[in-house]
């Protein structure tokens, strides 16, 4: 393989005017070779002649050889190899970037001289116009010793600003188009996607859902336009189950055109209405009793307030931390899909006998579960413990939490038995419990000049 690859190396390119050169002065030589012909023809000494003639046709041959060679179009191997190292080796890095420029022509163009510079090859390029600029977002490949505050530094000496740089994984090198396509027809499937997917469209970012009516009953006045309303860094759109649903990013300001994709990820949920997986995934328990686990929604409402009537009163204490009395007014909100994922336990006869709940929280991610008294003790509360973080980290979630008591010792149990790093916090009797499920999550890079600002 490396022969072949030397010898293609090592031919020069193909020149067609040398070649129209060429042909030119063969037909050039045929005609004064007839008439030299005929000229000897008709001498006495025309044997001397061609033999003359021969002698400066090899001459021209070997002069035409020598400066063929001499003055080639393609540069020295060894010439070329000296100046373009071969870097296939060297361990990469992918960087997500966002900056802005002026929208001038030459910016784009000093920029990714500047880049070059610093062997960063750009991948994809897509930009954002702004009414006094440009935005340019950029998924680049840099040498692996090259830090994101180097980036940074380049990026701003060749005029950009409000740089915003994170690394990136081999999921970005998907283009645009299809990565929003892939959101959309995840939101399509499924009502509780919709916050994970904006988070994935927009970046970083903390989204929150805020109803139109408390859990109360009282109007909570959250309200926002069909059109939604663009603010710098924070976004609101007008949720279709009512209220708003809010989207915040430090630093870092949306572009219409983001603005745009947001909108009609939102309009494509309203279209489609409320919505579910139906699947069913049975579990035998330590005991040889069979369940079976499904995603639940509102039409689980009356079910779930009759689990809630056979609890007894230190059941629902431990899992609402409040006054047991307004223990069925959360079931609504905790059983739409706009707040997170609800997994539902239910005997072979059909009965409803536990609830978790992976609730969004901004950028957190809440964990809860909820078991019938007489279903205690059985390892319903693990399995459904260990499928709610499984949820958790098929949406990228980098950590999930559990409130309850200090007194609640078979929430600890059940967090422990995940084996997974866990983080413990206690305050007044609340007990705080987060489980790592993602401990080399790499935090983004403020704008250039606001890394002080945290």
């Amino acid at each position: 393989m490396t022969d072949v690859t030397s010898a293609k190396s090592s031919r020069r390119p193909h020149h067609w005017r040398r070649d129209l050169v060429e042909l030119a002065a063969l037909f050039t030589a045929v005609a004064v070779a007839d008439a030299i012909a005929n000229t000897i023809a008709h001498v006495p000494d025309g044997v001397f002649l061609l033999v003359a003639s021969a002698v400066a046709l090899v001459a021209t041959a070997t002069f035409h050889t020598w400066w063929a060679r001499s003055h080639g179009h393609a540069p020295p191997e060894r010439a070329a190899a000296a100046e373009e190292p071969d870097t296939s080796d060297e361990p990469t890095a992918l960087w997500r970037m966002r900056t802005t420029v002026r929208d001038e022509p030459g910016t784009l163009a000093k920029l990714c001289t500047a880049l070059a510079t610093h062997r960063v090859d750009i991948l994809t390029l897509q930009t954002h116009p702004l009414a006094d600029g440009t935005v340019d977002e950029f998924l680049l490949r840099s040498p692996a010793a090259l830090q994101a505050s180097d980036l940074s530094a380049t990026v701003s000496a060749a005029g950009g600003c409000r740089t915003w740089i994170e690394r990136a994984d081999a999921h970005d090198l998907v283009d645009t188009p299809t990565r929003v396509l892939g959101l959309a027809t995840r939101t399509a499937l499924d009502a509780a996607e919709l916050p994970l997917a904006l988070r994935q469209l927009l970046g970083r970012c903390t989204i929150t859902s805020r109803p139109a009516v408390s859990v109360t009953g009282r109007p909570t006045g959250e309200f926002a336009p069909v059109e939604g309303v663009l603010d710098g860094t924070s976004m609101r759109l007008r949720d279709p189950n009512g209220g708003t649903i809010g989207v915040e990013r430090p630093y870092l300001p949306f572009t219409p055109t983001e603005f745009a994709r947001a909108r009609a990820l939102v309009e494509l949920d309203a279209r489609l209405g409320p919505r579910i997986p139906r699947g069913q995934q049975p579990l035998t328990l330590p005991q040889g009793e069979e369940i079976t686990v499904r995603r639940a929604d509102e039409d689980d409402l009356e079910a779930a307030l009759a689990m809630h009537a056979r609890c007894s009163e230190r059941t629902l204490g431990l899992r609402y931390h409040g006054p047991v009395g307004d223990a069925d007014r959360y079931l609504t909100h905790l059983l739409s899909p706009r707040f997170g994922r609800t997994l539902a336990v239910c005997t072979t006869s059909g009965r409803l006998v536990a609830l978790g709940h992976l609730l969004w929280d901004g950028e957190e991610t809440e964990i809860a579960l909820m078991v019938e008294d007489a279903y205690q003790q059985r390892g319903i509360g693990a399995a459904l413990l260990a499928r709610l973080t499984e949820l958790a980290a098929e949406a990228g979630c980098a950590h999930v939490y559990a409130v309850t008591q200090s007194s609640n010792t078979g929430m600890v149990a059940a967090m422990r038995g995940l084996g997974l790093p866990l983080d413990y916090q206690v305050e007044e009797g609340t007990l705080v419990v987060t489980a790592m499920l993602d401990p080399t999550a790499v935090h983004s890079l403020p704008p250039h000049g606001d890394s002080g600002r945290r």
